[in-house]
């Protein structure tokens, strides 16, 4: 993902923090920091345990537990994502990495089509792994309020373990609510899809997640929070972008990149001065032509190539010095899905298509949008 920082590897899955992680780090701290003498109270009535604040309420204290409390949080979605992760890879998933974002954390898998037998383990084992490091977390504040000797660093310690054990139960619950795409939501795809097919299943969970944001957004409105909205505006993005993707999974799952390519493709050499290359897409209306020099295919340049390059520059320049090298090409049989992967992925909207050195022809995104409206009717 960009933006991203990989701090390590863990069962062979690699660790990333998303750059918005290190917002919330800091907020969290101040916000648990400034509300750590409400907080400690509310510990203190749920589990029935006398608190000692000496410590936790002296100095810089509250802003450093708030640092320690948040970075536990996040510990705790770190082990929730690689329960998902571990789980889809003993049935045989890809796992490309595990981020770690702003609100919570997200597994990066290689999954075409979600099977609901695999998806309701896999959903469900996330908020259950959740659960456990809470009663875990709740377990060691009666130990530590139990067997410290010492009534303020006791109280460090209860407060600790019983901030994180309360967060990671609310974790558990959170994410069991049927809002698409969290676990929850999931769960709830994986039963409707014993009854349907998996496209309409996957649209019924997507409209209830769908309504859950509406629901956190206009509560954010009403009470002005704003993590609310915000969670509200990415439970709605999330959800239409995978009721999209699975539709498209579906509508293209047997075709291939043969069967819409376009032949007879135009290719422009590397000495061509890019000023031509712009009239020619004028005159075609393509915007973008593969490269070939002596019969090899070098490179791709596109209208985005062009775009780099200042006007008054463009003049003085051949197709060499602007174009795309280390071109990505698919085979004829390989899936439209994985050419509409690739060029979502890459930012990219078009793909050679070669058997060897041979150029056969090129995909679009256009041509799959074409193709996926056809399947649609």
């Amino acid at each position: 993902m960009n933006g991203s920082l990989k701090i390590g590897t863990f069962y062979g899955i690699p660790i990333q923090l998303h750059w918005t992680f290190l917002l919330i780090i800091p907020l969290f701290a101040w916000i648990i920091g400034s509300q750590i003498l409400q907080t400690t109270d509310l510990i203190s009535t749920i589990f029935r345990i006398p608190i000692d604040t000496s410590i936790i309420s002296a100095g810089y204290m509250p802003y450093i537990l708030g640092v320690i409390v948040s970075i536990g949080l996040f510990s705790g979605v770190l082990i929730h994502e690689l329960a998902h992760s571990i789980l889809a890879r003993s049935k045989g998933i890809k796992i490309n990495g595990i981020t770690l974002l702003i609100f919570g954390g997200i597994s990066s898998m290689e999954e075409e089509t979600p099977d609901p037998r695999v998806e309701l383990p896999m959903a469900a084992i996330g908020p259950l792994t959740s659960l456990v490091v809470g009663i875990l977390c709740i377990a060691a504040t009666y130990i530590a309020g139990a067997y410290t000797g010492n009534p303020p660093v006791a109280g460090v310690f209860v407060f600790m373990f019983g901030y994180l054990g309360l967060l990671n139960v609310f974790l558990f619950a959170f994410n069991l609510l049927p809002a698409f795409p969290m676990d929850g939501g999931r769960v709830l795809r994986a039963f409707l899809a014993r009854s349907m097919s998996l496209p309409k299943a996957t649209r019924i969970a997507a409209d209830v997640g769908k309504v859950f944001a509406v629901l956190f957004g206009i509560a954010g409105v009403v009470i002005l929070n704003p993590i609310l909205i915000l969670i509200a505006f990415f439970i709605y993005i999330g959800a239409s972008q995978e009721s999209t993707a699975i539709k498209y999974n579906f509508l293209l799952k047997d075709v291939k990149v043969s069967d819409i390519m376009a032949v007879g493709v135009l290719t422009v050499s590397p000495d061509l001065p890019v000023r031509e290359v712009i009239d020619l897409m004028y005159s075609t209306k393509h915007l973008g032509f593969p490269v070939e020099e002596k019969g090899h295919v070098t490179g791709m340049v596109t209208l985005a190539d062009v775009h780099k390059i200042p006007a008054l520059d463009r003049d003085a320049m051949l197709v060499r010095d602007i174009m795309t090298r280390g071109v990505i090409a698919l085979p004829p049989g390989a899936p439209v899905i994985d050419a509409l992967r690739i060029m979502s992925g890459n930012n990219i909207g078009r793909i050679p298509v070669m058997e060897g050195d041979q150029l056969l022809g090129i995909v679009t995104r256009t041509d799959i949008m074409k193709v996926i409206e056809l399947k649609d009717v």
